[in-house]
């Protein structure tokens, strides 16, 4: 037998142990349990840096949605979205951050599965009141790394609203981002950060050297 071969032989004995103990438990006691050692294995695995290394179960009334998502979904979407929950499962968590306290989660990203494991009786049960997340990295808690990843996520799948959209572009401006930052931080290129700005009737904030060409063509046009 191989060093590997018996190391491993001797952390299936003990996790076996751990799992025969925990047949006992109830769905709560085993869900705090296994969210303890997915914590603990997500401390020494090589991917730590990588959020969906580390899938965590949360009761949904913990989980609250946050108020800056410039994403909306029209009914028949929504429903599709319930249906494929329904028959295929969660297959993304919910991507999310502690708030101050420890307790709760807001939602960066799956308000939407977020409300269907919330409002679907049939899948809140086969969850036990449970959802899936995951947890953002500390580097993007800030308010404005928080708007900037809701919005990747809504644009990575060519989902978001323009005038909402617009109205955050202005607001991260007014939060000293310049426009080149806005521009990588949402995966834009300036011209697309001009035009939302001027949706927003206020594109005076935005006359700087950065887009002094992107002016020149939209007073020649």
């Amino acid at each position: 037998m191989t060093t590997i071969e018996f190391k491993k032989k001797d952390v299936e004995r003990s996790f076996n142990n751990i799992i025969e103990r925990m047949k006992e438990f109830s769905n709560d006691e085993k869900v705090e349990v296994l969210n303890f050692f997915k914590i603990k294995m997500h401390e020494i695995s090589p991917m730590n840096t990588e959020p969906v290394d580390c899938v965590l179960w949360v009761k949904n009334e913990t989980v609250y949605a946050n108020d800056y998502n410039p994403n909306s979904v029209a009914p028949p979407e929504m429903e599709l979205l319930r249906l494929s929950i329904a028959n295929d499962g969660y297959t993304q968590p919910i991507v999310s951050m502690l708030d101050e306290g420890g307790e709760k989660r807001e939602v960066i990203d799956g308000f939407h599965r977020n409300r269907v494991g919330k409002e679907c009786e049939e899948i809140q049960n086969r969850v036990h009141g449970y959802l899936p997340v995951v947890t953002i990295r500390e580097s993007q808690e800030g308010l404005n790394d928080r708007v900037a990843s809701t919005i990747r996520h809504n644009r990575a799948r060519g989902k978001h609203k323009v005038d909402n959209m617009s109205d955050i572009v202005v607001d991260l401006k007014k939060r000293n981002w310049s426009p080149a930052k806005i521009a990588k931080e949402l995966g834009m290129d300036s011209d697309e950060v001009l035009r939302l700005a001027q949706i927003s009737g206020i594109t005076e904030i935005f006359k700087d050297q950065e887009f002094s060409k992107a002016w020149d063509i939209e007073e020649n046009n």
